[in-house]
């Protein structure tokens, strides 16, 4: 479902699959080839949200922000491309770069940067304000840096965000 909120209407690349249970409200901008599963939640009322091409968000995950107030600067959210979201994530008012893995069930805080070339272990918390640096293996609650990624690894961060443009695809010509 694709919702406005006041005068803020999502903006949609191509080739953009929004899951008939999912909901995509107000200043979101989807980039080519953005794939939102069902029962996930993207919702840009207070700050915008912005996710880069062949990103996906898999299922019953959330994206949210935070607005200005005296107990915040507020923030808002951006996801850049070949993103992939694992299942049941929160993903708060932070920055992630290029080619991340996150794992199911991780929870990433407000101000939070996640460099590109990341992977994020499952049912990992990345604290607010944090910074995760590139090229690494972060685990843990909250999360810390194990080990560099491996080739293989690097390799499928681009692997994960192409298999779920295909999958999308698929449900498109369904639609």
């Amino acid at each position: 479902m694709i919702r406005k909120f006041k005068e803020f209407i999502p903006s949609l690349g191509n080739q953009v699959f929004v899951d008939e249970q999912a909901t995509v409200i107000g200043d979101v901008s989807l980039a080519d080839d953005v794939s939102i599963w069902p029962q996930s939640v993207v919702r840009g009322d207070i700050n915008p949200i912005s996710i880069g091409s062949r990103t996906n968000i898999q299922d019953g995950s959330v994206v949210h922000v935070t607005h200005k107030s005296e107990y915040s600067t507020g923030h808002e959210c951006r996801i850049g491309a070949d993103v992939t979201v694992g299942h049941g994530c929160i993903i708060h008012a932070c920055t992630i770069e290029d080619m991340v893995l996150i794992g199911m069930g991780s929870v990433l805080l407000d101000g939070s940067t996640i460099q590109s070339n990341i992977i994020i272990g499952a049912k990992s918390l990345v604290p607010s304000g944090k910074v995760l640096e590139s090229g690494y293996l972060y685990i843990g609650s909250p999360c810390k840096k194990i080990r560099p990624l491996k080739n293989s690894e690097l390799k499928f961060l681009k692997y994960s965000a192409e298999h779920y443009v295909n999958t999308k695809n698929e449900f498109l010509k369904l639609s």
